[in-house]
């Protein structure tokens, strides 16, 4: 499998016995790369995308305690009393973002700590939860069923790409239509989120000055004319106490929803569709049982989820954790890939089972973090993947890759595990 170079690499072999978060061979294989880092150590040092040094935690219950600990707050600016070096503002330099605009990514949904984190999350936790998703799947499966009945047009030599065509398209759909972004703009969203998570220098500020200044004119055309979403919710809730929400949060929390609520549902599903692809014993468990999908997508999430690692975390304070020391201010990046193949906690970790029994009660996996950074959308992505297999394999019981394996191509971002194309046959 073939990977697409990424410019964020310059800072990679400065400290060669330092694994950089950066390394290309780590995009290349995160599964084998973070395992050798898992078994160095419970924290073992290495250096951030800026070269920045930081504490890399691989296991899972090490990994679920960080996440979980309160001492570890996840902007630098948490800190008390102590000038701590932001690791992304640093990256945000090295991307050529302007000050005024890294403002809407510094205070986002994603970036604060309590009390603005959770001010901010019970703004917009209704609409997610378990009980609106439910309502929601019959959506989720006319849009589905409308994706795959035009995936026969969109054959070139008898393959069709389904990220272009399935995977990307069904989550932006879902998500634009909860928070309330019209039809007409949704293709540009797509071309947005693109350009964003591909973190090019140079174009990913323009990218952003791009969507900020959408966002105001879509603020400004739903607040003439309001509807019942989630964007003309939080513009009532902005217009009505500026105290809960102000102007920058407001277009960030659209920017946030909007990118964070497809993007990796686009490629939890392309992950998952390969794996069965190239799982033939899995897919046909599945196909013969549907009442696993709920169980599949889990052990899929754990197995090839689309997010490696989490935001950096700082320590809070001097502290230590299960026998960790960590000083005040120390960076602490999580790895979520590594953790979800820790032997320690699955049985022949490598080896996808969508039959796999959870251990212990909870998500059997960290693939959407733990604590209070849980993802939001968790619950909206299990369904949306649930409806995607199921229906895909329904719908085309043949389904076949259109190339080897080996041919596939994954973009060498760091941090993500993603296919640039996933040609089928139908």
């Amino acid at each position: 499998m073939t990977q697409s170079a990424t410019p964020l690499q310059q800072h990679v072999g400065e400290h060669p016995d330092e694994p950089n978060i950066a390394d290309p061979a780590l995009a290349a294989d995160p599964f084998t790369g973070y395992g050798r880092i898992r078994e160095q150590g419970r924290a073992v040092r290495g250096r951030y995308l800026d070269g920045s040094p930081l504490w890399i935690v691989t296991r899972f219950d090490d990994v679920r305690a960080v996440l979980g600990d309160t001492r570890f707050v996840n902007h630098a600016a948490s800190v008390p009393g102590i000038d701590t070096d932001n690791s992304r503002d640093r990256l945000f330099e090295m991307l050529g973002v302007a000050p005024e605009l890294a403002a809407y990514f510094a205070g986002t949904i994603l970036d604060t700590d309590p009390p603005d984190h959770t001010r901010l999350r019970k703004l917009v936790s209704r609409t997610f939860t378990v009980r609106r998703i439910a309502e929601l799947r019959p959506r989720v499966e006319q849009i589905t069923a409308d994706l795959l009945d035009a995936l026969p047009d969109h054959a070139e030599d008898g393959a069709v790409d389904l990220i272009e065509h399935f995977t990307y398209p069904l989550p932006i759909a879902v998500i634009c239509e909860l928070v309330g972004i019209p039809e007409a703009d949704r293709p540009q969203w797509r071309e947005w989120g693109r350009e964003l998570v591909a973190l090019h220098p140079g174009r990913f500020g323009t990218t952003l000055r791009d969507m900020v200044d959408h966002i105001h004119d879509l603020i400004r055309r739903r607040r003439a004319d309001p509807t019942d979403d989630l964007l003309s919710g939080l513009i009532r809730t902005h217009d009505d106490d500026g105290d809960r929400l102000t102007d920058t949060e407001l277009v960030s929390m659209i920017l946030t929803l909007v990118v964070a609520g497809h993007e990796t549902t686009a490629h939890l599903i392309g992950n998952g569709t390969e794996a069965l692809l190239t799982h033939p014993d899995q897919r046909a468990l599945l196909r013969g049982d549907p009442g696993l999908l709920p169980q599949a997508v889990h052990e899929l999430m754990r197995w090839c989820g689309p997010v490696q690692i989490t935001r950096v975390r700082y320590a809070a304070e001097d502290l230590d954790l299960d026998g960790m020391p960590f000083a005040k201010g120390d960076a602490v990046q999580t790895v979520l890939v590594a953790a979800n193949r820790d032997p320690r906690q699955f049985p022949d970790p490598d080896r996808l089972d969508l039959t796999r029994t959870p251990a212990g009660r909870g998500e059997p996996h960290v693939g959407f973090s733990h604590g209070a950074h849980y993802c939001l959308g968790a619950a909206l992505a299990r369904q949306e993947a649930e409806v995607a297999f199921g229906a895909l394999l329904r719908r085309f019981p043949d389904l076949r890759l259109a190339v080897a394996p080996e041919e596939l191509r994954r973009a060498a971002l760091p941090g993500s595990w993603r296919l640039e194309a996933l040609p089928v046959r139908l």
